[in-house]
């Protein structure tokens, strides 16, 4: 039996695809869960279409991702806080204080994306923001101490 993906499944195949199938499997497993459709002709023209919206809008994404990338790799911030004995932080530089200090010059990145170690030591440090799939922007963080 012949049918048409709706989901990515792994030893069967990618969304998208017409892939052929034990009639039982199609019947009992892929239909009742969605995971796929009958290969009419209508079904396959649907997903076709699906697939290509999904990669306009990826490709939209990624281009949005990449100018961002562009704009960031100048990008200088410098934090503040206050330090104790040795010039180390109380507490630490966290993704939600260089999300803020981003917005504060007018990015827009959520904190989830930037890929940050702990810092818990005054300095310069190079931490990576990834904006989108193989999309990675570097920025140059400076935490200096609170006077």
């Amino acid at each position: 039996m012949h049918v048409v993906l709706t989901e990515d499944l792994p030893n069967v195949g990618k969304s998208g695809e017409l892939v052929r199938v034990r009639p039982g499997y199609a019947r009992n497993f892929l239909v009742p869960r969605g995971l796929a459709v009958g290969a009419t002709a209508e079904n396959v023209a649907r997903i076709e279409h699906e697939k290509k919206v999904a990669e306009a809008r990826a490709a939209k994404t990624k281009k949005a991702a990449e100018e961002l990338a562009q704009k960031l790799t100048n990008v200088k911030i410098t934090i503040t806080k206050p330090v104790g004995e040795g010039d180390r932080l109380y507490g630490s530089v966290t993704s939600r204080d260089i999300e803020e200090a981003l917005a504060a010059q007018g990015y827009t990145v959520d904190r989830r994306r930037i890929e940050l170690d702990t810092i818990k030591a005054l300095g310069t440090y190079q931490v990576p923001i990834r904006l989108a799939t193989n999309v990675t922007a570097t920025i140059d963080v400076t935490v200096a101490a609170k006077s």
